[in-house]
């Protein structure tokens, strides 16, 4: 018997040592069950998102007028009731994760672009350059993130685009300092002084060397920053700085039901659940990613 467990566990370590490093991470994502159920909801979601515009009329269920249907409380005709045009509310809040997710995408895509870049150069340079853009990142840290994106937007005109804009600005702070952090851990390693040592450039090294052992943390923020680039997205919304009307945004949801909260609060209720629901799923997808990538936490 112990023979064959013996036998058993080496031909395991064999197949486990010839999983890929996405096997590797899928394997490790798939004990965690927190991960598994955010990894759910957020496909569901994005699913959502993308169906949205086949199976409702944008310009009638959406941001139509419909004045015989109006404040009606959820039924089975309107699941999550209709606000006060009219429009059905989970109809708005299906079409609204596309702008939701398209924000906080993209607004995580320009921080870690932006962060990755300084942070990776302030770590790998050091120096006067590292303090200079350490400084100019601490500064930016001991402003709100929300005041900072309040005056972005202020300054550049209210639109989606901006919108992004001011909240990958927002973001920035936090990917300076993973990506220095890491760098700063993985630049004294021999593959990288075997590197500088046959003369290949500075940048190559960053990029071909330095950056790929780094990418676990780097992917880890991007993930949990995604929450707080939609909660960021909302509260501008909600102070009418964000997606301009009519365009179903959960935060402007939110904003043009706090009118009607007390004899109508579903129309508040609805939108604030389905922020809730996907800042959780990303958040416990991020908790799974850092637990799977990060070798210390690993079982």
């Amino acid at each position: 018997m112990t023979i064959e467990k013996n036998a058993k566990e080496l031909r395991a370590s064999k197949l486990y040592k010839k999983r890929s490093s996405f096997g590797m991470v899928w394997m490790q994502l798939r004990r965690n069950k927190g991960a598994l159920l955010g990894l759910l909801l957020l496909v569901i979601i994005i699913i959502g998102a993308l169906i949205a515009p086949y199976i409702y009329d944008y310009s009638t269920d959406v941001i139509g007028l419909n004045v015989r249907e109006r404040m009606q409380w959820p039924s089975w005709k309107h699941v999550c009731g209709t606000d006060d045009l009219g429009r059905d509310i989970f109809a708005r809040i299906v079409y609204g994760s596309r702008y939701s997710l398209a924000v906080g995408l993209v607004a995580v895509a320009i921080a870690l672009v932006v962060g990755t870049a300084l942070g990776a150069a302030a770590g790998y340079i050091g120096g006067t350059f590292e303090n200079i853009i350490m400084r100019i990142c601490d500064i930016f840290s001991s402003i709100p993130s929300v005041l900072m994106a309040i005056a972005v937007v202020s300054a550049l005109g209210k639109s989606t685009l901006n919108l992004m804009i001011a909240v990958g600005i927002a973001s920035t702070a936090p990917f300076i300092r993973v990506a220095r952090a890491a760098v700063l851990v993985v630049r004294g390693e021999e593959y990288v002084e075997a590197a500088r040592a046959i003369g290949q450039p500075d940048w190559k090294i960053v990029v071909v060397h330095i950056l790929p052992n780094c990418v676990s943390q780097i992917i880890v923020q991007a993930t949990l920053r995604v929450g707080s680039a939609i909660i960021s997205a909302a509260q501008l919304s909600f102070l009418g700085l964000g997606v301009p009307a009519p365009a179903p945004e959960w935060g402007s949801m939110l904003s043009a039901g706090r009118l009607f909260i007390r004899d109508y609060s579903y129309m508040t209720l609805f939108p604030g659940i389905a922020i809730m629901i996907t800042v959780l799923s990303l958040n416990l997808l991020g908790d799974g990613l850092r637990d799977a990538l990060d070798p210390k936490l690993k079982r």
